[in-house]
């Protein structure tokens, strides 16, 4: 069996040179990084960690990459389904699970965080809840070091598959079905229809898509269409509706949060329009007015992730993976059976 000890010896190296190139430390010059590498290639060497992974009867450990702070307690839902989806799909496929949280990395640069995942022995990650703020995470991801798979982020490569809904459609359908059942309640001389639209955070990948699907509505029914930010904040949209939503006729939220939050306001302001929102998290259910929202399979689509970064971690590509959304009208009796 090949050793490190041989590396080194073809390379005319350190033995500790070696194990630097592999756990990828800096200051490595290139020249001598190439050395080693051609030694492995050379020798065929296949360091011992990655020998114990493929000799073990796990075919591979996967990292769940996550960012629960941006969580509130009323969506803890989301982040719950997610996890539990992944690990129910690594369970079944005879996988293992390492969670991580974006601040357990928070003290790493790319390169630590590179030495980090091999020293856990991982195969392959997923991350969840990336923003656009999260340049760490993302590097991680560009070096390809990893397979790796992104909920809800449109990035592809040759070791990077995305997976999700297709935002864009979803928010057009939400949208389109609420304001075109409210034609039935307004004046036939009404003329075009003003609609509020409380955007996500500017950072979030998924906004552009969200935002281009409500602008795409706005042209096709020639809405007056107003756009602000809420950050999926309850409260932010219960303040940009009491400041600008008395005189809409449909207020459309890119989220079941703000848009209990929305709908609270109108109440305060004792009127009434129709709101929608996105996500479908069971909260909806107990708000009292039933609202249109796009219902998310959260757990599919976390089940979905772990069969991509499987597929990738056996030489796949890249590629991106759509999960099918659906739009519902949430009831209490529903979500209490």
């Amino acid at each position: 069996m090949v050793s490190i000890r041989d590396v080194a010896e073809r390379a005319g190296v350190a033995i500790s040179t070696v194990s630097k190139v592999l756990h990828h430390y800096p200051n490595i010059s290139e020249a001598t990084q190439e050395k080693v590498h051609a030694a492995i290639k050379e020798l065929n060497y296949v360091p011992n960690s990655i020998a114990a992974a493929l000799s073990s009867k796990k075919s591979g450990r996967i990292a769940l990459l996550m960012d629960p702070k941006r969580q509130t307690a009323a969506i803890d839902q989301v982040f719950m389904q997610y996890l539990i989806g992944a690990l129910d799909c690594i369970k079944e496929l005879d996988l293992e699970a390492v969670t991580i949280f974006f601040s357990m990395l928070d003290n790493m640069d790319v390169d630590d965080i590179i030495r980090y995942l091999m020293s856990l022995n991982i195969s392959g990650f997923i991350v969840f809840n990336m923003s656009r703020e999260d340049k760490k995470i993302r590097d991680l991801i560009e070096r390809e070091e990893f397979p790796a798979v992104l909920v809800d982020v449109p990035l592809v490569g040759e070791k990077m598959s995305c997976v999700g809904i297709d935002h864009e459609q979803a928010q057009y359908d939400v949208a389109q079905k609420t304001i075109v059942d409210n034609i039935q309640y307004l004046p036939e001389d009404h003329g075009p229809q003003s609609v509020l639209y409380i955007a996500g955070n500017g950072n979030g990948y998924v906004t552009a898509d969200r935002t281009k699907g409500m602008r795409r509505l706005a042209q096709e029914l020639n809405l007056n269409l107003t756009v602000r930010y809420g950050d999926y904040s309850e409260k932010k949209a219960r303040d940009i509706t009491l400041a600008a939503g008395k005189d809409r006729d449909v207020i459309v939220c890119a989220s079941d949060l703000m848009a209990i939050g929305a709908m609270n306001a109108l109440r305060d302001l004792d009127v009434f329009h129709p709101v929608c929102g996105f996500d479908g998290i069971t909260l909806m259910g107990y708000v009292g007015k039933q609202m249109n929202t796009v219902q998310q399979d959260f757990y599919q689509i976390a089940r979905t992730a772990v069969l991509e970064v499987k597929r990738l971690m056996e030489g796949e590509s890249g590629q991106k993976v759509v999960v099918p959304h659906t739009l519902v009208r949430m009831e209490y009796l529903d979500i209490i059976r």
